[in-house]
This record gives structure tokens, sequence and C-alpha cells, in this order.
């Protein structure tokens, strides 16, 4: 692939896109190849002005928009997502390490995501409360809260942002994108499609840089009323700690460490292959990816053989090649991350059953990896690997069950198998989670809330409730003169 089609990224404010102020620079690197491919323009204190000026500016102009129109902007910019597919899935691709085919589906789900808020937001609906005198109207209306900041990571570089970006336009929000340095091309496109759709200038803002640096300037700043951020349980509680001293509303979605839970009376088949489908979907660095998977004794043995057997059959390779299935980690930390994790399991009891090492010299390949009967005290057991790691251990009761999943701090989602309507019930309801999907893999459409609870944050990214918390509900009491 000549890398020459990968461009240089720049920032996105006031309407225009343009270097940094100061001409800084910072590369960006193929995860599949280790080569530099290009560069991005890094914001500094002046570009974060400019664009907080622009964003207020942005602001007054958008809120003004009626939804009818705002909603017709939106739909041109997913058709225009979708037009443009296979170059930017080509860019992810090259920056983040994903295959073409996970890469093409997150930019379509991304465009479906446009689409629905396109349409929430002529639903914003406000209410009529009955007056306890003649002549009094009382009127609740939905106003955008106001200018956004929005912080997202590389391992969805669309899909992350497309959620807070679609809900804060839709609101008749105007909203500052910091988006993934290490993968930067993609995410300007979609941008890109917003501002070739004809949404004015300010409305939208996009920065790269240093994410300390521009959270700790962006959240306290007066311009900005509304934070929402996907990251890390430590990041997001700094976040959110410094979005609260100025009171600031914030949407959180932080990590998880989801559960699997396979019952005896589940059909293993069809789990170990939907679920090895689910755990190594871009190399495992998913925020609801299937890590502990928590299997009754009656079909352990039979679970692990299948799901071992769809480890090994997954070809690895540059996200590029069309035989490939998994592509390579999205950088160097993630397989150091791997290394780490191997090593501590094999000290706490843990069974490498396949994989376990990197692929190559060149690139951040990894095996798809399955440990069985790890310890509990093992660092893979209480922290999120964030890679192509399953863990597979034994459990005897519903209640071991229920003990293990709901053991750690994290609950952004779970999953169960199993063909009893009663433990499918039970299971859901005993599950301390933000979302739980059953008999399939059915989380992350736009229609449908996306968010955790405990440590897993806070508030939703995805259904009916994404927007309400881009909006204000004001109260008009009014008495006839």
């Amino acid at each position: 692939m000549d890398t020459r089609v990968y461009p240089n990224t720049q920032l996105y404010i006031d309407g225009e896109w343009r270097a940094a102020r100061s001409g800084r620079t910072m590369p960006v690197v193929n995860p599949a190849t280790g080569d530099t491919i290009g560069s991005l323009a890094f914001a500094e204190r002046a570009d974060l002005d400019h664009a907080l000026e622009a964003a207020a500016r942005g602001f007054e102009t958008w809120k003004r928009v009626s939804a009818y129109e705002r909603s017709k902007i939106m739909r041109k910019a997913a058709n225009l997502l979708r037009e443009r597919i296979d170059h930017v899935a080509m860019l992810m691709t090259m920056e983040q390490g994903k295959t073409l085919a996970e890469a093409k589906a997150e930019i379509n789900n991304g465009a479906d995501t446009i689409d629905w808020f396109a349409e929430e937001g002529r639903r914003t609906y406000g209410r009529v409360i009955p007056a306890r005198a003649e002549g009094i109207y009382q009127l609740v209306v939905k106003e955008p809260v106001g200018p956004v900041a929005a912080f997202t990571p590389w391992n969805f570089p669309i899909n992350q942002i497309v959620r807070k970006l679609s809900a804060a336009l839709a609101a008749g929000c105007s909203i500052i994108v910091k988006a993934p340095e290490e993968t930067p091309a993609s995410p300007a496109e979609l941008i890109r499609a917003f501002a070739d759709a004809g949404v004015p200038a300010g409305a939208v803002g996009l920065v790269y840089g240093d994410p300390a640096a521009i959270s700790s300037y962006l959240i306290p700043h007066p311009v900005i009323r509304k934070i929402s951020f996907t990251g890390s349980t430590v990041v997001g509680k700094q976040l959110a700690a410094l979005a609260g001293q100025h009171m600031k509303r914030v949407t959180m979605e932080l990590g998880g460490h989801a559960p699997v839970i396979v019952f005896d009376d589940a059909d293993v088949t069809i789990a170990a292959k939907a679920m090895a489908a689910s755990k190594f979907r871009n190399a495992g660095q998913v925020c609801i990816s299937p890590t502990r998977f928590l299997v009754q004794e009656g079909v352990y043995d039979s679970f692990v053989e299948q799901f071992v057997a769809n480890a090994k059959a997954l070809k690895v390779g540059n996200g590029l090649d069309k035989d490939t299935r998994m592509g390579a980690l999205a950088n160097p930390r993630r397989t150091r991350a791997m290394e780490v994790n191997l090593e501590d399991a094999g000290k706490h009891g843990g069974k490498l059953r396949t994989g376990g090492h990197a692929i190559g010299d060149k690139g951040n390949f990894w095996e798809p990896t399955v440990v069985t009967g790890l310890d509990n005290d093992a660092k893979a057991m209480n922290e999120e690997p964030f890679g192509p790691l399953a863990i597979i251990n034994p459990f005897r009761t519903f209640d071991d069950a229920v003990k293990e999943a709901n053991r750690l701090p994290f609950g952004l989602a779970a999953y169960a198998w199993t063909k009893s309507a009663k433990t499918a019930n039970a299971i859901a309801n005993a599950v301390e989670t933000g979302m739980i999907s059953i008999n399939h893999v059915g989380l992350g459409i736009p229609e449908t809330p996306f968010g955790g609870v405990k440590d897993s944050g806070y508030g939703s990214e995805g259904g009916s409730e994404a927007i309400e918390s881009y909006l204000n509900p004001k109260f008009i009491t009014q008495a006839g003169i």
C-alpha cells in the first residue's frame, strides 16, 4: 500500500482546516509496519483559545437553527460519510490496525448513529403541566446546554466521537472534539463530512495535542458547559473531579472487564463461536470486550475446546490484507501490556491454551490468547487487559457466577448464555452492569442505551437517553394579565 495516500492531519477551527499556530506537529505511526506514515497538527494554548472563541460564536448560530434544519444537515453528513467509506476505512486501518472489514463496519455504524440523533433532535419534547389556578400556563422546554468539550480514545476513532458529536449537534450545542493523536485522520474525515454538509463555522471544532494539557484547559474554561469523556477509569475520575469543581455537566464512559456467564444448558457451539468473534474483534481493544469467561462445570471442557479452536482459526496480519481476521494492536504499549499479563498469569495458576506470544519482528501483532484456571488475584482478573486475551474459569452454581461477575468495581457490559428463560431473567437482574446481552451479541447500536455503572462511569451515549445530558429543561410559568 502506498503510504503517500495517508494525509497530514490539520486542526479544524472556525470553519477552516489549518496548521497549529506554532507550526508544531507530531508523527503518526502505522501499527502494522512501525513506519511513520504522516503527521498531525499539535494544538497549544493559542489554538485552544481560538477554538473556544469559535465554539462560543458557533453555539449562538447553531442553536438558532431549527431542529428540522439541523436534522437535514446531519443526514447529509451521514450520507457523505457512507459515500467516502472506502477512503476513510483505509485511513483507519493504516493508523489503528483493525481490519478493513471492521473499519467499514465502524463507519457504517457511525453513519447510522448520525441518522439516529438527527431524528432524535426533532423529538426533544417539552411538556405542559396542569396549573393550580385558572389563566396560568406552566411549560417545560428543552434548551441546548451550550458548548461541549469531548475527549475520545484511539480504539474506535470514529464511533467514540460520533456519539458525542451527533448528540451535541442534534441538541443545538457546539462542540470541540479532542480526538486521539494516534489515530487522527479518520476522525478528521468524520468532521469533514459535517463541515461539507453545511454545519456552520464554529459549531464543530477539532484539535489534537497533549491530552492532559488540553483537558485541564478546556474543562474549567467558562465557555465549556458540558464534558463527555471515553477512556480509562483512572483518567475519567480525574476529569470528572475537575468538571465537578466548575459545575460542568459530565458523561463518563469508562473502563470495563466484562464477564461472560455460560450455563450448563447453553448452546456451547454457538456461544463459543460468537464470543470468540466478539473477544478478538479489534484485537480485544474494546471497552465492552468479553474478558472473564465463567463457564459452568458441565460444559466447561467443551466450551474451552471450541473457543480455543475458534481462536486458533483466526488469521492475524495487516488489516489491509483481505484474508486478515485480526489486525495489529494499536501501539507498542498494548503489546507490552500483553507480555506483562501473560508473565503474571504464569505466576497465578494460569494455563496457556493457545497464543501468548508476539508475532514477527515488525508491527504490533499478537496471537489470539486463551488462559484457563487463573486465580482471582492475577493482574488480568482485576485490570482490563484491553487486548486479545480471554480468561476462562469454571463455576459450580448460579450464585458462584454472580459473585464473580460482581466482584470487580466495574459494570459496563456483561454477557450470558442459557436456554432457560428463568435463568436468563435471573442473571439479567443479578449482574451489576449497565448493559447485558443474553444469547447473542447485541450491544452498541445507536437506538439502545450505552453506558455503565460503578467505576465504569455514568450517563448514556446511545438511545433516547443520550441526548438528555445535552439539554437543559427550562420551566416557564405565565399568567394572563
